[in-house]
Formats: structure tokens, C-alpha cells, sequence
């Protein structure tokens, strides 16, 4: 082995992977390829060929285009770029619209199947557009942008896959208010990153390193949350939104009791706990759980309306744990009333919680996820302890990027 590293060769793209990487095969031998989708041929450059299992290849020239290949929405990451300096971040860019969309539904589904254990039929999803998107072709959405700083103090962001940072001109996945302000061309001697975000109530800022944090406003209807400036909000536009009202279309009222011990899990400054107040009034009860100290702080002032919220600063699987251990039997029936969402990190929430919260056995759970593939697996933990999806819906909230939310409701057998 070893000999084909940076060798070119001719494959035919057969399907799609999970990470904004197309399935080839060379001689039986699975290659993942990047910069191409199924039904093309394209000449590849051997990045990887350490493993028997899959080789790893960029691809440099398009053969035989699919009928859904477009111009790149970025100049910077096209294919006439080196593929070790094209800028990452829009890995689907070369995609048509609909069929990003396409090829995100069959990834969920593909997820959902092999390693959530469900069947075929169950697995149906379609990934719905966010507003404007179809409009302005996958561009022009991101109200957050980190450009990493050169040690010449130059901002860019970094290539595909790597920490080398590139140069660019222009930053079309931007919304117009963050792409006008990133200081491209300006120079930040000693800095590590540049942070640029447009809040909903206007007016883009920069972050230039680890300055101190001001607080934002953000806008969801017409309720106002607080926030650090640094701190983690959604990045689309309209994200905070649309899964704000998933939430609330998921969450079946026959099933949601308001002074049950409802859960919101990961909670951030309280977007979805706030959701769940809005949907069932005044009386709800949620305690939301987020390990970032200042988020709890802001979810605090954020929740302060409903009398039965409450913000509590502590690690998801240890806080859970120590509720499913310690609960008490008047406890234990308020849990078997709750609904508990959660919205975890991109790893998933994993078989600690995922076990904590089956053994307080809620009515349902409604899982916000922001990676197919972490979504499965907690799924397949789910259903060994007794929890089964009966709901499921997704949206492109990452456009021209092979990132996609999917969003599913879970119930006890």
C-alpha cells in the first residue's frame, strides 16, 4: 500500500456519504470522494490510502457532470482551485438546491435505517427549505461567521478538511449585513480568530479575539432573548424560528401534561423551553439544563415570564443522572407525565442520558438533532429502552454545506 497517494484516477460516483463525501468505486475498493455527487465520473487525486477498507480522493476534473452539478456558489472552493486551498464550508455548493436537499433526506434515511434500526418505510423524510433560500440559491443566510487569522495576521477562512487558512474575496453563505463587514482584507497581528455576526435587530459587530462579551439581542417572533455575544444562537436566519415552531408542531398536546417535570435538555438560553411556554401558557413547568454558565444566566432573564421555568447550570449527563437516581416515587410520576427535549451537540447526546432519560420513562421526547449520524445511534439506544420515533421531520437549515437538522418525537412502547 502506500503508492497511490497523490495519484490521479478516473471513478465512477456511485453514491453519498454522511460528511459531504460521495461514494466511489476503484477495483471493489470504496473511495470517498469530496467536490462531486452521484451519477458523475470524475478524475481524483488520492488523498488517503492507508486503510484496506476505503481509500480517501479530491476530486480535480468533472468527466461526465450529473444533471445537478451548478457553477459553485463559491468561487473560492470551485474545482479550479488546488484542492488543498479551496475554503471549506461549502462542500454541497456545486449542488442544485433541490437536490442537496435530496441527497440530505437519503442520508437521514440511510442513518436512520443501518444504524437506528428502523425500517425503510418509517425512515421517509423530506428535507424542507427555510424561507428565501430557494430565492437567493443557497446563499446569503449565515448571521455568523469565524475567520481564522494567518500567522501573518491575515483572516480567512480554512480549507476543506485542514487548519490552513485561506484567502478570499468574498463570503457568499453570508448574510449581506455579515459579508459587508468581515474584514478580509485587514490584518490582525497575534489574534487567533475574527468573529463576525449580524444580530435580528440589526447591525453586524466584529469579535476580534477573545475581547470581552457584550450582550445581544435576538429576535424569534415576537419574543426577545438575550444572549452573550460569543454564545452559541442558530446560524441561519431563520433557524431559531422554524425550530422553534417544530418543537411546538412536535410535541403532541394529548400527550404533554403542563405541570408534569418537563425537561429542556441542552438548553442554551432557552429558545425551545421558551417555545414549549408559548405553545402551552402560563402554567408550563420546564427546567432547563445547559452546562454554559452564562447561558443559564441569560435563559434565567429569558424564561423570567413563566413561574414555572427555570434555568439550572449543569453537565446534561451528570445532572440527568442524578435526577433518575435520587428521584422520589411523587417525583418518578411527574417525570412518566413530562415531555423532555433535547437539542445536543453535534456528537449526540449518548447512551449515559439517553439511558437516564428512559429510566424516568416520559411521555414523549422530542429529539432536535444537528447530525444524522449521532441521531441514529441515540436512536437505536432509545429504542432499547423502549422508545420508538413516530415522528420526524427535517430542514435545510445549512444550505450549499452537507450539514442538515432533523428533528424527530419519540414515545414509549
Amino acid at each position: 500500500m502506500g503508492d497511490m497517494q497523490g495519484r490521479e484516477v478516473e471513478l465512477d460516483v456511485t453514491g453519498i456519504a454522511h460528511g459531504g463525501i460521495s461514494v466511489a468505486r476503484l477495483d471493489g475498493r470504496v473511495v470517498f470522494v469530496s467536490d462531486t455527487l452521484p451519477g458523475e465520473r470524475v478524475v481524483a487525486r488520492v488523498t488517503d490510502d492507508r486503510k484496506k477498507s476505503f481509500w480517501r480522493a479530491e476530486t480535480v476534473a468533472v468527466l461526465e457532470p450529473s444533471e445537478h452539478r451548478r457553477e459553485h456558489v463559491w468561487s473560492a472552493a470551485a474545482l479550479d482551485v488546488a484542492p488543498e486551498r479551496r475554503a471549506g464550508g461549502a462542500e454541497f455548493g456545486h449542488i442544485a438546491l433541490p437536490h442537496q436537499r435530496a441527497l440530505k433526506a437519503q442520508v437521514i434515511r440511510d442513518a436512520l435505517v443501518r444504524t437506528g434500526g428502523m425500517g425503510e418505510a418509517e425512515a421517509t423524510v423530506e428535507v424542507a427549505a427555510l424561507p428565501g433560500d430557494d430565492e437567493r440559491g443557497g446563499t446569503g443566510w449565515r448571521t455568523r461567521v469565524r475567520l481564522h487569522v494567518d500567522a501573518d495576521g491575515r483572516p480567512g477562512p480554512y480549507a476543506v478538511r485542514s487548519h490552513t487558512v485561506v484567502h478570499v474575496d468574498d463570503l457568499p453563505l453570508a448574510t449581506p449585513e455579515v459579508a459587508e463587514a468581515a474584514p478580509l482584507g485587514d490584518a490582525f497581528p497575534g489574534e487567533q480568530h475574527v468573529d463576525v455576526l449580524a444580530t435580528s435587530d440589526g447591525g453586524a459587530r466584529l469579535i476580534i479575539g477573545d475581547q470581552a462579551r457584550s450582550t445581544v439581542t435576538e429576535r424569534v417572533g415576537d419574543r426577545e432573548f438575550q444572549l452573550d455575544d460569543r454564545g452559541f444562537w442558530q446560524v441561519h436566519r431563520h433557524a431559531a424560528e422554524t425550530l422553534s415552531a417544530a418543537v411546538r408542531d412536535l410535541v403532541d398536546p394529548e400527550a404533554f401534561d403542563p405541570r408534569a417535570a418537563n425537561l429542556d435538555l441542552y438548553g442554551g438560553v432557552g429558545l425551545l423551553a421558551a417555545a414549549l411556554g408559548d405553545e402551552f401558557g402560563p402554567a408550563t413547568r420546564v427546567t432547563s439544563v445547559e452546562s454554559d454558565e452564562r447561558a443559564t444566566e441569560h435563559a434565567s432573564e429569558n424564561l423570567a415570564e413563566w413561574l414555572g421555568a427555570s434555568a439550572v447550570t449543569g453537565r446534561v449527563e451528570r445532572w440527568i443522572r442524578q435526577v433518575a437516581s435520587q428521584a422520589g416515587a411523587a417525583e418518578r410520576s411527574r417525570h412518566r407525565a413530562a415531555t423532555v427535549v433535547l437539542d445536543p451537540p453535534r456528537s449526540g447526546a449518548g447512551r449515559e442520558v439517553v439511558e437516564a432519560i428512559t429510566e424516568l420513562a416520559p411521555a414523549q421526547v422530542v429529539y432536535v438533532a444537528c447530525d444524522p449520524v449521532a441521531l441514529a445511534r441515540d436512536v437505536a439506544l432509545f429504542r432499547d429502552g423502549g422508545y420508538d420515533v413516530d415522528a420526524l421531520r427535517a430542514w435545510d437549515l445549512f444550505p450549499s454545506t452537507h450539514h442538515v437538522e432533523t428533528v424527530v418525537r419519540l414515545r414509549r412502547r
